[in-house]
């Protein structure tokens, strides 16, 4: 059976139920049919989450389709309820882009999946389109103000960073021109569009710790500079009153399930390789005041998505986690030991082997934090007994804990032995994070950290608009933000076709784009875009709707 006929063949549960399961009250519940529902942000006790346990699922750098991340945290909250460990799930909303172009859904996949599968996959509740709205009413504003003769703040048209976004992959939108049609129709400036996905308000909500909060730091929004130089932020368009009001509902966190009834929080979904990659913090503070324990997940390679999880969500929201899973794959292990992506279902021993160097920059990457990981090998239907053998082997070398998952096919009780790992490591209670740098250190010199420890690099080179930019950044007053970089998901290095683990590399940083409101600075290396593009045979195409209304080809 497909993940898509897996989903279908299984009877929800009422989210009453769900919700009922872990103490919450039909009557707090914001209900969105009969399967999913809105959470107050009046349920998160800064109490409970002191007594909580936080596990975040990596990997490996992955292959272009993924490697099973969501997979493996659902199977793994599945399993850790089985074993009488109270667990949720907490989880991104998946974008459309991806959707719709390579991956299809991103709801989990077999018998560790999240439902209703095809309402989170497509719009859900509403939270991606609210994102949407509310960036490009400031973009209005901006355009508005610049073609008004009595209102105007005097904005420089040439200096406005800010850009429209749409939740979909669109290369033709990247780079375009507005305000054409005549003196009624605007001032004509380049701009571009962005993938909501990557844009600055989804990072706000996915950061903001309340209302206040997020109202606070959509006002802190950098839009430009007047012609005299003045720095224009979004509060000085009296914007962020009204952007609030469209994201009254989206701040708060979605309750789902998965298939065996486990509470799944799914709430933000930015990209890890243009955005941080991880939920929100509302929708993780809000799982560990519900529940004992969270798994959650961050985008792509460890190196991205968990670097960006440590260093921004959990130093600006205080967060401690304990834990982390590591997933590799053996598919992923043959493509970074120079096996052919078109053959990586052949067996291959030499591959797996040459492999392993990724796998182990990773651990070693999350023993730089002061945590303890545990390697989930998913294991694939076309992976032999000798292929997981090496990798099992090699784990228990090097002194790591690994355990090898069969979620997708057999849901939590695929995952016993890699919950068993996590639980141990949970009781021991000896880890102690430690973020990889400080927020006061010099922008430069967080960027060197991250890119020379994490990424493996020899050296960092600047060209003149990156230069020109930190110049701006020191302007600013803005250097004691953390940095937030985009890089290229597809290996640790700045340069998607060095596999493995690269060294002696330069990273390159184009240009250093500002965060103002979200609280951090978006340093782009590489080719790395913000607004991706679809393939030549997009997933869409296998998308469509029968004859009873049922949408068929998400998987």
């Amino acid at each position: 059976m497909t993940d898509a006929e897996i989903a279908k063949d299984h009877e929800l549960q009422h989210i009453e139920k769900i919700a009922e399961s872990i103490g919450i009250d039909q009557s707090q519940l914001e209900l969105y049919g009969k399967y999913k529902a809105k959470l107050p942000l009046s349920l998160i006790s800064v109490d409970k989450i002191k007594e909580s346990n936080l596990v975040l699922v990596s990997a490996i750098s992955p292959t272009p389709a993924g490697e099973g991340k969501t997979t493996m945290t659902i199977g793994l909250a599945q399993a850790m309820n089985q074993l009488g460990h109270q667990t949720t799930a907490v989880l991104r909303e998946p974008s459309l882009g991806p959707v719709f172009g390579i991956k299809g859904g991103a709801t989990g996949g077999g018998h560790s999946q999240v439902l209703p599968m095809e309402d989170i996959n497509l719009h859900f509740t509403g939270d991606f389109s609210a994102i949407e709205k509310a960036n490009n009413l400031l973009s209005a504003l901006i355009d508005n103000n610049i073609q008004s003769k009595t209102a105007s703040i005097g904005i420089d048209p040439r200096t406005v960073t800010w850009k429209r976004v749409m939740d979909m992959n669109d290369r033709a939108l990247r780079n375009i021109i507005v305000g054409l049609g005549g003196t009624s129709s605007g001032i004509p400036r380049e701009t571009g569009f962005d993938i909501t996905a990557a844009s600055e308000i989804m990072a706000i909500l996915c950061l903001a710790e309340d209302f206040k909060d997020l109202k606070k730091r959509l006002g802190n929004i950098f839009v430009g500079f007047t012609f005299d130089k003045r720095a224009i932020y979004a509060r000085d368009l009296n914007a962020h009153g009204a952007m609030t009001a469209l994201l009254k509902d989206a701040i708060k966190p979605n309750l789902v399930q998965t298939m065996e009834g486990t509470p799944a929080i799914i709430h933000g979904g930015p990209f890890a390789n243009i955005a941080q990659g991880t939920n929100s913090v509302i929708a993780t503070k809000m799982g560990l005041s519900i529940s004992d324990n969270v798994i959650t997940e961050a985008g792509f390679g460890f190196d991205l998505g968990a670097e960006k999880f440590f260093d921004i969500k959990c130093v600006s929201a205080g967060l401690k986690p304990k834990a982390v899973v590591l997933v590799a794959t053996i598919r992923a292990l043959k493509y970074h030991g120079g096996g052919n992506l078109k053959e990586l279902k052949v067996p291959n021993l030499a591959a797996v082997r040459d492999g392993l160097k990724n796998m182990e920059k990773h651990l070693e990457n999350v023993n730089q934090f002061g945590l303890k990981p545990v390697v989930a090998i998913n294991k694939f239907i076309s992976d032999t007994d000798e292929e997981v053998q090496i990798v099992f082997d090699r784990c228990k070398e090097l002194g790591y804990r690994v355990a090898v998952s069969e979620a997708w096919e057999k849901g939590g009780a695929g995952s016993i032995e890699l919950a068993k790992n996590v639980a141990e490591i949970l009781a021991e209670s000896d880890s102690s994070f430690t973020p990889m740098y400080d927020w006061s250190w010099s922008v430069e010199q967080k960027i060197e950290t991250i890119a020379k420890k994490i990424y493996g690099a020899n050296a960092i080179d600047y060209t003149s608009k990156a230069k020109a930019d930190l110049r701006k950044i020191k302007k600013l007053g803005l250097e004691g933000l953390p940095v937030c970089i985009a890089k290229t998901q597809k290996s640790l290095s700045d340069n998607p076709k060095l596999l493995g683990r690269p060294k002696d590399f330069i990273v390159t940083v184009r240009e250093i784009e500002i965060a103002a409101g979200a609280g951090f600075l978006i340093p782009i290396t590489g080719d790395i875009m913000r607004m991706p593009g679809l393939p030549s045979v997009p997933a869409s195409e296998n998308i469509d709707v029968d004859e009873g209304g049922n949408i068929i080809g998400l998987f």
